[in-house]
């Protein structure tokens, strides 16, 4: 600010002092990414007078591929020119990726990165989706991070977030558990009750727009409740790992890759914390996460907005004025939404009454 005192609003800063008081705490927040989206061949980019506005008029595409063959070799073979187009660009820019791969919906791709830790997974985020929509733009193609687009037989895009905590002492993971039939360490499983308490309220800060709550949905591989379960897709935090593996972590797979990605790792470090500083249990694991009862995520942003504004921890961690002007720019757009006539409405009433 004009007195030298740090912007209240600036996210990167909201996401280094969750960082810091992990530091305090001798403990580095390591983070790894899959990204799902949607890649289209650019077929009329509309710009014709009457294309203009705030925002014009989305482009006119065209598939890469069917979709529903997930993993094969003609698939890739197809796209072939893609991938090579964003993994050279990707390493280029220094991005830790790890693969490539054709997602299950038509014309989706997802990209897993390598665990970084910091703020530089955040800092990641924000590179690889400028990056990649730059480069497939100027390969006559459009890529999109929109959850879920209006296109027949889509599936939606998610961001899963794959979270643990390092010693910084002696640099060991301070998720792995320690003994025979431990799901994580203590501190791993109280940073997982954390998550799972606050998971309503950190909703909006992972999944911000809303088309992302079209996501959420039973039996899609997308959360619909706050629970956890070992190695289950279906469940909202997924434990990986076991006694002397390094790589034990939670996953969660609430979120959406619109995320502002400080608000969304920011939301998960200052839960975490709270876990381990209350020593909140995180119950049973679901072994059936669509029909275990539980809490259920909002399913809408205005739900997750009025849970955000509940949840006491996050109002003071992130600072009451920030959720406020948050919350206020997200029920603006909230409000823009709900004065537009869909084409559901008019097929619905037009004729009937």
């Amino acid at each position: 600010m004009a007195d030298g005192k740090p912007c209240p609003f600036a996210t990167r800063q909201i996401l280094q002092r969750a960082v810091q008081q992990l530091d305090d705490l001798g403990l580095d927040f390591v983070a790894g990414l899959e990204v799902e989206f949607h890649v289209f061949k650019l077929e009329d980019a509309r710009m014709g007078l009457a294309d203009s506005g705030q925002p014009g008029e989305p482009p006119r595409v065209s598939l890469l591929s069917h979709g529903h063959q997930y993993l094969t070799e003609l698939r890739y073979d197809r796209v072939d020119g893609l991938m090579e187009l964003l993994r050279s660009n990707l390493i280029a820019l220094g991005l830790p990726l790890r693969s490539l791969e054709i997602e299950f919906g038509p014309s989706q791709f997802e990209l897993p990165f390598g665990p970084t830790a910091g703020v530089v997974p955040a800092d990641t985020m924000v590179l690889l989706r400028s990056a990649i929509k730059q480069i497939c733009q100027r390969a006559g193609l459009h890529a999109t991070f929109m959850c879920r687009p209006k296109i027949p037989n889509v599936m939606s895009s998610g961001w899963h977030l794959h979270q643990s905590l390092r010693r910084k002492s002696d640099g060991v993971n301070a998720f792995m558990p320690e003994a025979a039939g431990q799901d994580l360490s203590e501190i791993g499983m109280h940073y997982l009750g954390g998550l799972k308490a606050h998971a309503c309220g950190a909703a909006a800060l992972a999944s911000p727009t809303i088309n992302g709550y079209r996501r959420y949905r039973p039996f899609s591989l997308a959360p619909d409740r706050a629970i956890w379960a070992r190695d289950n897709r279906g469940a909202m935090l997924r434990v990986l790992g076991g006694v002397g593996q390094s790589a034990s972590r939670i996953e969660n797979r609430m979120g959406e890759p619109t995320a502002n990605p400080y608000l969304y790792l920011a939301s998960q470090l200052f839960s975490g914390l709270d876990g381990i500083r209350n020593k909140i249990d995180p119950g049973p694991s679901a072994d059936a996460p669509y029909e275990t009862p539980a809490e259920h995520l909002p399913r809408s942003l205005s739900d997750a907005l009025a849970c955000l504004r509940k949840d006491e921890m996050l109002n003071t961690q992130m600072s009451k004025v920030f959720i406020d002007y948050l919350c206020h720019i997200k029920e603006a757009e909230i409000a823009r939404f709900n004065l537009e006539v869909s084409e559901w409405e008019h097929r619905e009433y037009f004729d009937m009454f």
